[in-house]
């Protein structure tokens, strides 16, 4: 359904790595008539062997215009993904033709689905296997909320599929190597299946359709045209995805899909009006991308969706002073981008990915992906002291481009974590920070926020003394200590009487109590326990603050290791989502890691997958992601959040005491 303005329609192709999204473009810009510019041309993207980053593409198709998006395969770089999915008219799924790797698709079904972007599920690599194309779907379908709709009969000799029967024409192709298929007639001995997977295909589009569902009651045949429209009509509306068969790498199955996307694919304007982003002003456009170019600076991707964007317009006082077309890694000047034109706005800081422009106004919105949660962690330093600046804003730069790459200061075990969705993922990152901004990080493993606490009650008796000349130093104070029950921190009281303390030195007193609890007998800082300073002495010339913030800091150190101190371990709160089919091997997971499980249950809103819940060590969730996602296809993830503390004893707790130790040691 095509606006009644022939205006630039936008196709972002993903989904996961491995299933040939970058062949089928390849495919379809060939079968287009276009030229394929170079693709995946970051020194990032050649170190790793893969799309890592979206790649933007536009070609011509019998007098359309189209903009298309690839994206990154990878389950670590699907952030980008969901990010230029709020742009498009429509989105290609592509998935490979393997019942058992079918989840990989459910994330991208789930978000489809949530935010009601019509799309298409394109089965490729149909020559590499002999799949029962009905068995294949419905391990697809275990997945989407939507649908799925079979719009192909494969043809097949032997074992091979070799061409497919419309099941909206009843009109059959038969592959060939590199061209576009041949139109032959219908082969007898399908004709039966073919009826048979015709009246299926019909019975879903009646579901959304009384007018059709009374045809079909009523033993009519509905003519072609009427079929197109009701497809056309219900793609649109993203209440059913229409299944396309193919094999990318020899053209196969890629024309019907370039007809599919010409007739059946939405414009701007109903993408628009689906994202309410249809009224409100002349000219409207959203930013879908931030790129930080070597040489060239801040490129926001923007797609226009009303009026038009010209160079030389105002944006909130900034002027554009470049915009540019966007083709694989050509970057043409543009003078103006009409709507659903995409458009590269240079050197626009003001602008981030999500903000909305109206008539030369930046308005903050919701129109970028909510950013997903970090799976994994680095502790990272520049390798360069000199380049703590520079790092800083690098990553600045970094995390505005990806919204799923956080970083945390953790001033406990004085480390700087760079949060991502992958092991991948963050040495993508610090691929970037040495090839575009010429930082060079070192990582290692974080360290878990261990503490430790006292299990017993002791008083003591603590005096700081110097005389060096002149005034010295006195202070004299006698504390109690007592443990406090798991998270209630650290209270400090006094009960002093006539005196002994001047009240101006008791705030002192509890500076240097908190000074000696940053790091207790075994190291690390220690966390609910009460002190009361009970009594003390003071002299009138040589007492002063710092005497008595000494003398609490002493009298800590002294008493701590009389109290049985012990080691305290972070716990988490995790949240294990995964397929169904493997929720078994997931408890079998957390048992190994020290976790406890407390139930599971379906995930809300996902066909086809559990969640588990366990309290589990931190310790047990640093390359947790990596064992899940080893599983589960890929498909697997989690939610960890702090819940408590908790004791840990024996060998573990011992070397992890040693090791602190010997760290402090060597500081």
């Amino acid at each position: 359904m095509k606006d009644a303005v022939n205006s630039t329609r936008c196709a972002v192709i993903a989904g996961p790595q491995g299933a040939g999204k970058t062949a089928l473009l390849k495919a379809l810009i060939e079968r287009a008539g276009a030229k394929t510019p170079a693709l995946d041309v970051s020194p990032e993207a050649n170190v790793f062997a893969m799309t890592t980053e979206p790649n933007f593409i536009r070609f011509n198709y019998l007098g359309d215009a189209w903009a298309v998006i690839d994206c990154p395969g990878s389950i670590e770089f699907m952030q980008a993904s969901f990010d230029v999915m709020r742009a498009a008219d429509i989105v290609v799924i592509v998935a490979e033709p393997n019942a058992d790797r079918a989840a990989g698709i459910g994330p991208y079904f789930k978000y489809l689905d949530d935010h009601n972007i019509p799309h298409v599920l394109f089965i490729n690599r149909m020559d590499e296997a002999q799949p029962r194309v009905r068995e294949l779907l419905q391990a697809m379908q275990s997945f989407s909320n939507r649908p799925l709709v079979l719009r192909q009969a494969p043809i097949r000799e032997g074992s091979n599929i070799v061409g497919a029967i419309d099941l909206v024409s009843e009109r059959a192709w038969k592959y060939r190597e590199g061209e576009p298929s041949k139109l032959i007639e219908v082969p007898e001995a399908d004709k039966e299946r073919e009826t048979e997977i015709r009246e299926t295909m019909l019975d879903a589009l009646a579901d959304f359709d009384d007018a059709l569902m009374e045809q079909i009651l009523e033993d009519k045949t509905p003519p072609s045209d009427a079929i197109f429209d009701v497809m056309t009509r219900e793609l649109s509306e993203d209440v059913m995805v229409p299944v396309m068969l193919g094999a990318a790498a020899h053209g196969n199955g890629v024309t019907r899909l370039l007809k599919l996307l010409r007739h059946e694919a939405p414009g701007a304007a109903a993408t628009a009006a689906r994202a309410g982003l249809d009224g409100g002003g002349a000219a409207i456009a959203s930013v879908i991308r931030t790129m930080n170019v070597p040489h060239a600076g801040k490129i926001s991707v923007t797609r226009v969706w009303k009026g038009a964007l010209k160079d030389g317009d105002s944006i909130n006082g900034g002027r554009v002073s470049g915009m540019l077309a966007l083709n694989g890694a050509e970057r043409e000047k543009l003078a103006a981008a009409g709507a659903g034109d995409l458009a590269g706005l240079a050197r626009l800081d003001a602008l981030d990915t999500g903000d909305l422009l109206i008539d030369g106004a930046i308005h903050k919105g919701d129109a970028r992906a909510p950013a997903l949660p970090p799976v994994y962690a680095l502790a990272i330093r520049a390798k360069n002291d000199k380049d703590d600046v520079k790092l800083s804003t690098a990553l600045a730069k970094l995390m505005e481009e990806d919204a799923s790459l956080t970083i945390e200061r953790r001033h406990d075990t004085n480390q700087l974590l760079l949060r991502g969705q992958g092991d991948i993922h963050l040495r993508h990152a610090a691929a970037k920070l040495k090839n575009r901004y010429n930082v060079e990080i070192e990582t290692s493993a974080p360290t878990p926020s261990y503490a430790e606490t006292i299990r017993a009650s002791a008083s003591h008796h603590a005096r700081y003394k110097k005389q060096s000349g002149g005034h010295g130093q006195f202070a004299d104070i006698k504390v109690k200590i007592k443990p406090l029950a798991r998270g209630d921190g650290f209270a400090f009281d006094e009960a002093i009487h006539g005196g002994s303390v001047p009240k101006q030195f008791i705030p002192a007193v509890e500076t240097g109590v908190k000074d000696a609890l940053g790091a207790g007998p075994l190291g690390f800082p220690v966390v609910d326990l009460a002190v009361t300073l009970v009594d003390g002495q003071h002299h009138s010339v040589d007492s002063n603050e710092l005497s008595f913030k000494l003398a609490g800091r002493q009298a800590m150190r002294d008493a701590l290791p009389e109290c049985e101190p012990v080691l305290l371990e972070p716990v988490f709160e995790t949240v294990i989502h995964a397929p169904n089919e493997y929720t078994n091997k997931v408890h079998g997971v957390i048992a190994s890691r020290r976790g406890q499980i407390l139930g599971f249950d379906a995930r809300k809103g996902w066909p086809g997958w559990d969640s588990v819940t366990a309290m589990m060590p931190e310790a047990g969730i640093a390359d947790l992601i990596i064992e899940l996602r080893s599983l589960s296809q890929g498909a697997a993830t989690f939610k960890a959040n702090f819940d408590h503390y908790q004791e840990l004893f024996g060998r573990d707790a011992e070397r992890i005491v040693e090791t602190r130790k010997a760290a402090l040691g060597g500081g």
